[in-house]
C-alpha cells in the first residue's frame, strides 16, 4: 500500500533581478544663476532711482529741490569732485577706525559676560537685569556722564559703539551657549569632562551660528554708533557724522547724500565680511549656513 505525499512545494515569489546595466545618476548639485542672484537688486535699485527722481522733480519745486538732488547731481558732486570725495573717505575712514575698536571690545565684553552667565545660573540672574537696561537707556540720556567720564574725543565715540553694540552679542552668545543638546550634556558628565572641556568642545562649537549671527548685527550697530558718537562729541579727529552734520547745516545736499551713502556702504560692508567669516567657519558643517 502506497502513501501518497499530499504535501505541495510552497510557491515563493519570484526574485526580483536587478539588471546590472543599471546605471544610477547622483543628482548634481544646482549650481546658482548669476542672472537670477544679480537681476532682483539690479531691478529694485533701478525702481528706488526712478522714485527718486519722479520725488526730486515731479514732487519738489525748484526752490526745495535741495531737500532731494536727483542722483546724477549726487554723483557728479559727492563723487566724481575729488575735492569733496577725498574729505568724505578721511572722515569714514576715522569713523571706521572708531566704530571697529568699541566692535573689538564690546565682542571681548559681551563674549565673557556671557560665558560666565552661560556657568552659572546666578550669575545669569545677577548680570542680565542690568544689560538689559544698559540697552533700553537712550544714549542722549548718558551722553553728559560719558562726557565727563572720557571728554569729548575718539574714546567717548568708541563708549557709545561698545554700548549700542553689546546687547545683540551677549544675548545671542549666552543663547548658543546654552542651546547644546541634553544628551550631549550627559555624554560629557558620564566621561566625567571638566568645564573648560565641556564649554570647549560642546557648548562653544553649538553656539558659533547664534554668535555670528549677534556679531552681524552689532557689526552694524557699531557703525552706528560710531556715527552717533561725531553728533555728540566733535574733539579730535573729523568723523563722517560731523560732516553729515556739517553739510545739512550749510543745506548741501549733494554732499549730504554722498556721505550718507558711504556710511550706508560701510555698514554693508562690515556686515557682508561677518557674513563671509561665517561661512568659512561654519559653512561645511552647520546645516543653517546652508
Amino acid at each position: 500500500m502506497s502513501v501518497t505525499d499530499t504535501t505541495r512545494p510552497i510557491s515563493q515569489e519570484p526574485e526580483t533581478a536587478i539588471d546590472d546595466s543599471a546605471s544610477f545618476h547622483v543628482a548634481a548639485p544646482k549650481k546658482s544663476n548669476p542672472l537670477k542672484v544679480g537681476l532682483p537688486p539690479i531691478m529694485f535699485g533701478g525702481l528706488v532711482i526712478g522714485f527718486w527722481y519722479f520725488v526730486s522733480y515731479g514732487l519738489l519745486e525748484d526752490r526745495r529741490r535741495f531737500l532731494l538732488r536727483p542722483p546724477h547731481q549726487v554723483i557728479q558732486k559727492g563723487f566724481l569732485d575729488w575735492a569733496v570725495f577725498s574729505e568724505i573717505l578721511t572722515a569714514l575712514w576715522s569713523s571706521t577706525k572708531v566704530a571697529i575698536i568699541g566692535l573689538v571690545l564690546a565682542i571681548a565684553i559681551g563674549m565673557a559676560l556671557a560665558i560666565i552667565m552661560s556657568q552659572a545660573k546666578t550669575a545669569e540672574r545677577a548680570i542680565f537685569p542690568y544689560m538689559v537696561t544698559l540697552q533700553a537707556i537712550p544714549i542722549l540720556a548718558v551722553v553728559p556722564l560719558i562726557s565727563l567720564w572720557f571728554g569729548f574725543g575718539q574714546m567717548a565715540r568708541v563708549v557709545v559703539c561698545v554700548i549700542i553694540a553689546l546687547f545683540p552679542i551677549i544675548v545671542n552668545t549666552l543663547f548658543g551657549l546654552q542651546s547644546a543638546e541634553k544628551g550631549a550634556h550627559d555624554l560629557f558628565s558620564l566621561h566625567q569632562a571638566s568645564r573648560m572641556t565641556r564649554l570647549r568642545k560642546l557648548m562653544f562649537p553649538a553656539a558659533l551660528p547664534a554668535i555670528f549671527a549677534g556679531l552681524r548685527i552689532s557689526a552694524g550697530l557699531s557703525v552706528i554708533g560710531a556715527v552717533v558718537g561725531d553728533f555728540f562729541f566733535g574733539r579730535g579727529a573729523v568723523g563722517i557724522g560731523q560732516r553729515i552734520n556739517r553739510y545739512a547745516a550749510n543745506l548741501q545736499g549733494e554732499q549730504l547724500l554722498a556721505a550718507v551713502i558711504m556710511t550706508a556702504a560701510l555698514g554693508v560692508t562690515v556686515f557682508w565680511t561677518f557674513g563671509w567669516i561665517q561661512s568659512r567657519v561654519i559653512g561645511k558643517w552647520h546645516d543653517s549656513s546652508s
